[in-house]
This record gives structure tokens, C-alpha cells and sequence, in this order.
């Protein structure tokens, strides 16, 4: 059965954030009661055919939260919309985090645009928080002040070292201790703080990035190279199999 549903939602408040990003809340009464953290919505592009996927920031009883980058055409256009504007939704879509809420301590490891989708599950965790959250540079950094209001104790890294601490996540994450970790950001990066949890024997989550069209499964557009449990490989599909896999399924290229 789907889960999945349209609605035509109204813009409430957006706001600019560093590195030309965006950060929008609409009234969704149709879709927030259905939402899980980690999910994405497909947003239609005023005067474009295809729909933007658009990772779920957090989640209210009757609104969702969109931080999103301007990266091309359509997610500029996504940006002009102002409040009282409306956003055509189709959402919510994909495997959210599964939220280990037994776990005595959760990571959340974010990188760049991959950071928002994990502001929601650090929301909805019921333990220990931690977050680490890496960023080029200073002027990139975003949802800081977020991440500790969701109770996090939180980490920033820069890889020129213009803010926090200098380098890369998994410097930061190597020193702390957890019982399960959640991730999106760069391959390179889920990659490394794969290795880091696999090495500790601690169960990791990763929210893959991939370009969709559909966003239901159905075009067959972002397929990613997955393991099954006896190792033999096959492909899956981020807008339905994923975006959140088992790290130790995923073959990293």
C-alpha cells in the first residue's frame, strides 16, 4: 500500500541560510502525520516537468521543514518561492532512519546538504545525542544552533579549518563513544564513517544522495550497488529501496 500522497502546501515562513541555502516550512496537514525522519518529498518545479527530491529537515504535527541548496535551474526557481506561495508535495517518499531508541548514545554525522536530513531523527531520538557536522569552510556551515536546541551535544569541522575543529567528521567522531550512528553527507565521507563503525562493531545507518526523476521506483534512474547478506551484489533504487540503507549493505565506489 502506499504511503505517499499529494498536497498543494502553503509556504509559512523561509528564510536564507549560509551557502546559498534555503530553509522553508510549509503547512503540510496531509503529509506530516504520514512523515518519517529521513524520508524525501518530490517537489514540483514551477514551469519544469520533472519534480526536485527534497530531503525532510524535521517534521510538526502539521508542517514540514525543507533546507535545501541551490545547485541548478530547478532548486533556484524553488528559491524564489515566498511565504504564502505554495509547494505542490509528493511525499513522503523513500525509508526514513530506523531510530534505535534502545541505544544508550546516537551519532548523527552529517556532511554539507547532507546535514539536514538528520536534524529530524536527532529530534526524534530519545537518548545520548551527538552530532558531528562537516563543512568546507565556515561561510558553508549550516544548522548548528539546531542540532544543540534537538539536544545534541554537537561537533563542527571544517576542512580549512575556518571554524571548530579542522579536517574531516570521522577525527571528531574517533574520539567519542556511541552505540549507533546515522549518516548523510558525501560517498567519500559515509564511506570512512562506514569503515569507523564496522571497525567498532557498531551498527551505521547512511542516507545515500542520488539523482531521481520519478522518486517512486518507477524509472529506475538512481540505482546504487548493494550487497545481499551472503554477499552477492545486486542494484537497488535510493527513491525506494532507500534513501537510509544499512551501511554494511552498500558497496561504496
Amino acid at each position: 500500500m502506499k504511503q505517499y500522497d499529494t498536497e498543494s502546501c502553503p509556504i509559512l515562513t523561509k528564510r536564507a541560510l549560509a551557502g546559498n541555502c534555503f530553509d522553508v516550512t510549509v503547512r503540510a496537514e496531509i503529509l506530516a502525520p504520514k512523515a518519517k525522519p529521513g524520508q524525501f518529498a518530490h517537489i514540483r518545479v514551477p514551469g519544469k516537468m520533472l519534480r526536485r527530491p527534497i530531503s525532510i529537515c524535521s517534521i510538526g504535527a502539521d508542517t514540514l521543514r525543507f533546507v535545501f541548496q541551490v545547485r541548478g535551474e530547478g532548486t533556484e526557481i524553488l528559491s524564489h518561492l515566498e511565504p504564502g506561495d505554495t509547494m505542490d508535495l509528493l511525499a513522503p517518499l523513500g525509508n526514513g532512519f530506523p531510530l534505535a531508541q534502545g541505544a544508550k548514545c546516537a551519532a548523527f554525522v552529517g556532511g554539507g546538504i547532507g546535514t539536514p536530513p538528520l536534524l529530524g531523527a536527532a529530534a526524534a531520538f530519545s537518548g545520548q545525542k551527538l552530532a558531528v557536522l562537516g563543512f568546507r569552510s565556515k561561510d558553508a556551515v549550516i544548522l548548528e544552533d539546531d542540532f544543540r536546541a534537538a539536544g545534541c551535544k554537537t561537533h563542527v569541522t571544517t576542512n580549512d579549518g575556518s571554524y571548530g575543529t579542522p579536517g574531516l567528521v570521522t577525527a571528531v567522531l574517533e574520539q567519542e563513544s556511541f552505540d549507533v550512528c546515522y549518516a548523510c553527507g558525501p560517498a567519500p565521507m559515509l564511506r570512512a564513517v562506514a569503515a569507523l563503525c564496522a571497525a567498532r562493531g557498531v551498527p551505521c545507518f547512511v542516507s545515500l544522495e542520488e539523482r531521481m526523476a520519478c522518486g517512486v521506483g518507477a524509472c529506475l534512474g538512481c540505482a546504487v550497488a548493494l550487497r545481499h547478506a551472503d554477499g552477492t551484489e545486486y542494484y537497488g533504487h535510493v527513491c525506494k529501496d532507500g534513501p537510509v540503507f544499512c551501511a554494511q549493505d552498500v558497496i561504496f565506489a
